[in-house]
């Protein structure tokens, strides 16, 4: 009977030690799935932060080209407002120099009819000799 209950308990020992080395090993491979799984999800997580971090220096870069190009969007206005300015002040002078010049040839057509009328008037006052 000592023998009997020696085989009982060795038999309930064995199936208690199976059990318990399936569970193990279902937990160690459990566990496994769960590293690879965290594994992927950090390798994600870090690629995800590095393309955001290389998307921040691309903004800043651009941000910055903008700034640049806005700056001298600035500076290309001034010099066309001083541009305009220029021209305005070039044509009131081009036009100051055309009533100068429009003068000047009323004076001078003024001053040829003066000679012709002196011209034909002094051919015939002349003394003949």
């Amino acid at each position: 009977m000592e023998e009997s209950i020696k085989s009982r308990v060795i038999l309930i020992l064995v199936i208690l030690c199976s059990i318990f080395f399936i569970s193990t090993i279902n937990s160690c491979t459990i566990a496994r799935k769960q590293k690879i799984f965290r594994d992927k999800e950090m390798a994600q997580r870090l690629d995800t932060e590095e393309k955001m971090n290389k998307f921040s220096q691309e903004k800043s870069a651009v941000e910055e080209k903008l700034k640049a190009a806005e700056k001298e969007l600035e500076e290309e206005k001034a010099s066309h407002q001083a541009t305009k300015k220029a021209l305005v002040q070039e044509e009131l002078v081009n036009q100051s120099l055309k009533e100068e010049i429009q003068k000047v040839t009323k004076l001078k057509e003024a001053l040829e009819e003066d000679l012709k009328d002196a011209l034909v008037t002094g051919k015939s006052v002349k003394p003949k000799k």
